[in-house]
């Protein structure tokens, strides 16, 4: 179907008026000419002047840069229009999500001589993503980050040789807690044990819980001989605490081990490993460094 301009100017007008998106009609050098209602939610209503606001005056910092380079193609011909991701600052200061698409005008020699952008809203679909992200690095019971999260930092940590080391603890005994108290108690026990972890770790250190009854600690940057003064404290502190974990008043105890980040992460969770198992096979409730030349 074709369209007269007066017809085209028209159906322009109603779909401007009615829909939610923002449709924004810019000069070549990005300044708004024209914007439909929706510019208003966001507070900014267009000024009674020929000219209002440059369009990157909307855009939240960190995402100046992909729209300027969308609307310098649209406006000399180059590239192919597509949908971007944009963070939009509302005059309160909010940041808001978009998707965006930029195109150019053209008048009737096909000379471009502006560009027409059309913004949709995407908050509810970024929150709902942002929930989904969290809830899968995330262990629902203790609120501390997951395995994936956990083994996906350690990485990072290896790749970058930013050091430090790592500490794994395991609560003793806790089978025996789960059946003789139940798995509510064995629960409160691992809640209990992570909220000591937050109070005794520096803010950035990551806690995780990578499995039933270990947790993981990741010391960026910390030496092996701070490490030991760290998760020691720990030990301690955990085997002097006689927690009312619903089921009865009883100590809880943790076994750990240490090892240097380094080499791959293999390599880093197989050595603090060992120094687990051994930590256990001397009698829980202690801590045990790596052994090798790693730690002379």
């Amino acid at each position: 179907m074709n369209f007269t301009p007066q017809e085209s100017s028209a159906l322009y007008g109603l779909l401007a008026e009615s829909t939610t998106d923002i449709i924004l009609k810019t000069d070549l050098e990005g300044y708004i000419l024209h914007a439909s209602p929706g510019m208003a939610k966001l507070g900014f209503p267009m000024p009674d002047m020929l000219i209002g606001p440059h369009v990157l005056d909307l855009i939240h910092p960190n995402s100046v840069e992909a729209v300027k380079a969308e609307h310098d193609a649209a406006v000399h011909g180059t590239g192919t229009p597509k949908w971007i991701e944009v963070s939009v600052m509302t005059a309160d200061r909010r940041k808001r999500w978009f998707e965006m698409q930029i195109r150019c005008l053209t008048d009737s020699q096909d000379h471009i001589y502006g560009a027409l952008t059309i913004m949709r809203s995407i908050d509810e679909r970024r929150k709902l993503e942002d929930r989904l992200f969290v809830a899968e690095l995330t262990d629902p019971l203790t609120g501390l980050t997951n395995r994936k999260a956990f083994i996906a930092m350690l990485q990072h940590l290896v790749d970058e040789e930013i050091g430090g080391c790592l500490a794994l603890f395991d609560v003793d005994y806790f089978q025996a807690i789960n059946m003789q108290y139940g798995q509510t108690v064995g629960d409160k026990v691992l809640v209990v044990f992570s909220d000591l972890l937050r109070t005794m770790t520096r803010e950035e250190d990551i806690i995780s819980r990578i499995g039933g009854e270990c947790l993981g600690v990741l010391l960026p940057g910390v030496t092996p001989e701070d490490a030991e003064a760290i998760c020691q404290r720990i030990v301690s502190t955990l085997s002097e605490l006689r927690k009312d974990a619903g089921g009865g008043n009883f100590p809880i105890t943790a076994s750990a081990g240490v090892s240097r980040i380094n080499d791959s992460l293999d390599d880093t969770m197989r050595r603090a490993e060992l120094a687990l198992f051994l930590a256990k096979a001397k009698g829980r409730n202690r801590l045990e460094m790596e052994s090798g030349p790693r730690f002379e």
